[in-house]
């Protein structure tokens, strides 16, 4: 019992996979009702990412295609997950983390596959949520100063409080007493930032929603916004997120899903339609760019949206976090022994160097989303699953449903080779127009 108040607790380990010692966690499971998971979730997505969405997603495509893709891509992430919720246990096997399942099925060169995706997202998430509160903190003393800083000082600044709240917040579950916090502040800038766009929106008669580009411009910045979309509606974590639930796990984790998936989505659906409603084809990456005022307004705005990702992001980085504290801590201790502590001061400050850092030097907010979604959450969200449905019931489905799964592997598989080529373009274009350690 003292061992799992401290966030540490060790599980059976299967003896399938040799790949990983056990299913030893250093972090807290099995303690979460269904509706903290769910307020984590929604508060979560409902991130400072939202506020690029406008120039991500509808920007690109305009209203007909964008609506019709945020809908369906939204539905389908949304089966994806829940699909994925019911493989918690396989042939009597209990799964915290998704590598592991696949390890499980698959064997070593799957478990390394999907931890390299999911590595990779945690930690270019992480990067790009550290460079959008870096611009937040620059935009709040550009109202009171005509004279700022380099934009990489507030990246840093950042990063050191990231730092300072992974030290003292261990794990997910930890993240409860925080998540009233978190909600306030996306409330609040959430308002903010509809009431302005109203505003700005019926003051603007000039407005444009052609979309610009040739046409191999149009074609790959479409997959650039359906990457983005996804992006928006999944994590690529969901066994990581479940393994905190109490039980009953499954039937818990899908009525977080549906709270992430009904309130989540209205939120970032309404503030990413009225955004580009606003300010059309001139929506900025970063919504608050655009505003007209007033002054409080949008310190307001940006404020809430620098502290709300100190919160947010912290769930998105969890799996790397227990990753390392399991290999690395002292499991026969608590999570903030003397030994523990100076390990996990170490760690920490490691990972949000690395990534501070990278942020610093490559800041294209917009990049990251297309990256992430494209190379590691296509496959993660859809072609993994279908591999995992037809390799656990594949005997027993009918002929259509394992058709539809291939078509899913098959079909996902092509769009995540041109979205992830559509995402490297992107990068190669910005980086003609940036330099390193560039100050925009």
């Amino acid at each position: 019992m003292e061992d799992q108040e401290n966030g540490l607790q060790k599980e059976r380990s299967p003896k399938a996979l040799s790949i990983e010692p056990g299913l030893s966690t250093a972090h807290t499971i099995d303690q979460d009702p269904w509706i903290q998971v769910g307020l984590l979730l929604v508060t979560s997505f409902s991130c400072g990412y939202m506020l690029g969405y406008s120039n991500l997603i509808l920007k690109p495509l305009g209203w007909t295609w964008g609506l019709i893709a945020m809908l369906i891509i939204g539905f389908l992430a949304l089966y994806a997950n829940w699909l994925l919720a019911g493989f918690h246990v396989i042939d009597g096997q209990r799964f915290i983390r998704y590598r592991d399942m696949m390890g499980y099925l698959f064997g070593r060169r799957m478990y390394h596959i999907t931890w390299s995706l999911q590595f990779l997202m945690f930690l270019l998430g992480n990067m790009g949520f550290i460079l959008l509160a870096g611009r937040s903190l620059k935009a709040i003393h550009a109202e009171f100063s005509l004279s700022t800083l380099r934009l990489q000082i507030y990246i840093i600044i950042t990063g050191a409080i990231y730092f300072l709240f992974a030290l003292m917040i261990p794990n997910m579950s930890a993240m409860r007493h925080w998540l009233g916090v978190s909600s306030v502040l996306t409330i609040t800038y959430v308002v903010i930032v509809m009431a302005i766009c109203v505003k700005d929106g019926k003051s603007s008669v000039s407005k444009s929603y052609a979309i610009e580009g040739s046409g191999t411009e149009k074609f790959f910045n479409a997959f650039n916004a359906f990457s983005a979309i996804l992006f928006a509606d999944t994590s690529g974590m969901l066994p990581e997120i479940q393994a905190t639930l109490r039980k009953p796990v499954v039937k818990n984790m899908r009525k977080a899903l549906c709270m992430q998936f009904t309130l989540g989505l209205a939120i970032y659906y309404a503030v990413t339609i009225l955004g580009y409603w606003a300010y059309g084809s001139n929506v900025s990456e970063y919504l608050p760019n655009n505003f007209s005022g007033p002054k409080w307004a949008v310190i307001v705005a940006n404020a809430t949206v620098f502290l709300q990702t100190i919160v947010s992001q912290h769930m998105f980085c969890t799996p790397v976090h227990e990753a390392l504290d399991t290999r690395f801590l002292h499991l026969d201790q608590s999570m903030h022994s003397r030994d523990n502590i100076k390990i996990l001061f170490v760690l920490r400050a490691g990972l949000f160097t690395l990534n501070t850092f990278m942020a610093a030097l490559i800041p294209f907010l917009g990049d990251f989303v297309n990256l992430i979604g494209s190379l590691s959450l296509f496959p993660l969200t859809f072609v993994f699953l279908s591999m995992i449905f037809l390799k656990v019931r594949g005997k027993t489905a009918n002929s259509v449903v394992k058709a539809w799964h291939w078509i899913n592997i098959v079909g996902f598989s092509v769009i995540t080779i041109l979205t992830t080529v559509a995402a490297l373009r992107l990068i190669v274009e910005n980086a003609k127009a940036y330099r390193i350690f560039a100050d925009n």
